[in-house]
């Protein structure tokens, strides 16, 4: 993002593709952990109101374990479509909208020396965006994330993704898409500050050493430190917007 001096100029168009499949690939290989999270922060927000209940989830591993011998590996991958959805649309423009952003706001002249409280309002701004259009996706995602094991007889609330976009459209009215957009916005705008901030200024940070230069391993090294960051600050916001949600 940051190139210490020079620019690659990239256009919106090939930003928002690249980030669009890496972001893609990324929610492929991650949804299992990520549906194990769904019933465990469920589980525990249930759990409040019950004191005698006993968890049917217990840690990541022990939530990955009993969905699959309760529902089978494939259930590992509920929410699939509607991720990909989501990853399409949040992924490509929290990314792609990022530079654009920073240009706006601050100019050209951002380039190199751009302060880091900078860089956090344009990953602000960009993650806003991002997810007011995408929330119909994380909605639907969730909703059959959380569907877990039925009784015998009693069929699922959806069929599929399209199913749900569209008999939550005739039944709650399109409106419900966004529900839930408040807390989401606040969410996804400081993990996608945390993540795209650090990264960058990591980024630049590292092309000041002598020796590093502008490739895959400064990339590397910055988005290690990037996701390590994005972690620690998303965790507890996470957790928050659930007992919101």
């Amino acid at each position: 993002m940051v190139d210490n001096g020079s620019r690659t100029d990239i256009s919106f168009y090939w930003r928002f593709v690249s980030s669009a499949i890496a972001a893609c690939f990324a929610e492929f290989c991650t949804i299992p952990l990520d549906t194990a999270k769904v019933r465990l922060q469920l589980q525990k927000k249930a759990a409040a109101g019950d004191a005698v209940a006993i968890p049917k989830y217990r840690g990541m591993l022990g939530t990955i374990i009993t969905i699959f011998r309760e529902e089978g590996l494939t259930a590992l991958w509920t929410g699939l479509v509607p991720g990909l959805h989501r990853q399409c649309l949040f992924g490509g423009l929290r990314i792609g909208l990022y530079e654009p952003v920073k240009a706006f706001l601050f100019g050209d002249s951002f380039v190199g020396d751009i302060s880091l409280i900078k860089k956090i309002l344009a990953g602000l701004i960009t993650g806003a965006l991002a997810i007011t259009v995408a929330n119909p996706t994380d909605l639907v995602k969730v909703r059959l994330q959380s569907e877990g094991k039925l009784p015998p007889g009693v069929p699922r609330r959806y069929l599929g993704a399209l199913d749900a976009y569209f008999k939550i459209i005739r039944q709650e009215g399109i409106g419900s898409l966004w529900t839930g957009l408040g807390p989401n916005i606040a969410r996804n705008a400081i993990i996608n500050a945390a993540e795209l901030a650090s990264y960058d200024h990591i980024k630049q940070t590292i092309l000041e050493i002598p020796g590093f230069t502008d490739d895959i391993f400064t990339h590397v090294l910055a988005g290690l430190g990037a996701g390590f960051f994005a972690v620690c600050i998303g965790s507890p916001v996470d957790v928050v917007w659930w007992q919101l949600g």
